[in-house]
């Protein structure tokens, strides 16, 4: 299984990417966004009832959806960290009553700015997302929460949170040190820094580079690729 390098399905997408802070959405037709605020309170019925209400004017055939955590079988494995309940094994195909493919919402960002070779996706969102593609294979990972110093995590010091409470000079140090030290134990040939928070960086770690705010939905589409690509056989 490979990851594409452009979207090829003749399918009407609707990608949805669903965060801490705005779950947003797009066709790979009408290629307009739209969002709506997320937050501590939303469930997975409550994002299934808004999405449906903002695109009831969108005509699609299937869905794919990035979610904030780790994912198995099409469902989520857990609750999210940042929003509300009843995510954990929620069937998403039965509530839309599409086509749904769910997979970990850093993996289909990677998915959306892959060009090739060894490479390491981090979110810089609310939290941290990771994941990696190495020659076309997409693997989710969870490194946010591994321990980074004085008995905090990667993501408490590179997410939302971290950045408020140390101030954008010392989160860029931060993240520079967490690029390096993924960088160091992993070998990509690049590191692609996504998210909400990358436009707080004013340079860019070695070997990385900036990703694209439809890289999520462009993954999304990626999905559904016809041209031998099976995004679902590596998602765990």
């Amino acid at each position: 299984m490979k990851a594409a390098r452009s979207s090829q399905t003749n399918r009407a997408v609707l990608a949805i990417d669903v965060g801490g802070s705005n779950v947003k959405m797009m066709t790979n037709t009408d290629r307009t966004p739209r969002k709506f605020e997320s937050g501590p309170d939303l469930t997975a019925k409550e994002m299934v009832r808004r999405v449906k209400a903002l695109t009831k004017d969108w005509s699609f055939d299937v869905i794919s959806i990035g979610y904030p955590g780790p994912v198995c079988g099409n469902r989520p494995l857990r609750e999210p960290i940042n929003l509300g309940e009843g995510w954990k094994g929620f069937d998403f195909q039965k509530a839309f009553g599409k086509p749904t493919r769910l997979v970990n919402d850093a993996l289909m960002q990677a998915l959306g700015g892959y060009r090739g070779g060894r490479m390491l996706f981090l979110g810089l969102g609310t939290g941290l997302g990771s994941a990696m593609i190495v020659d076309g294979e997409p693997e989710p990972m969870e490194l946010a929460h591994l321990p980074y110093r004085k008995g905090r995590t990667y993501e408490d010091y590179a997410g939302k949170a971290g950045r408020k409470r140390s101030g954008d000079r010392k989160w860029r140090k931060h993240v520079f040190d967490i690029v390096a030290q993924l960088s160091a134990a992993l070998e990509p040939d690049e590191v692609l820094i996504g998210g909400g928070n990358v436009k707080h960086l004013e340079k860019l770690p070695p070997k990385s580079r900036r990703g694209d705010n439809a890289d999520a939905f462009e993954g999304g589409f990626r999905l559904w690729d016809q041209s031998g690509v099976d995004a679902r056989a590596r998602v765990r």
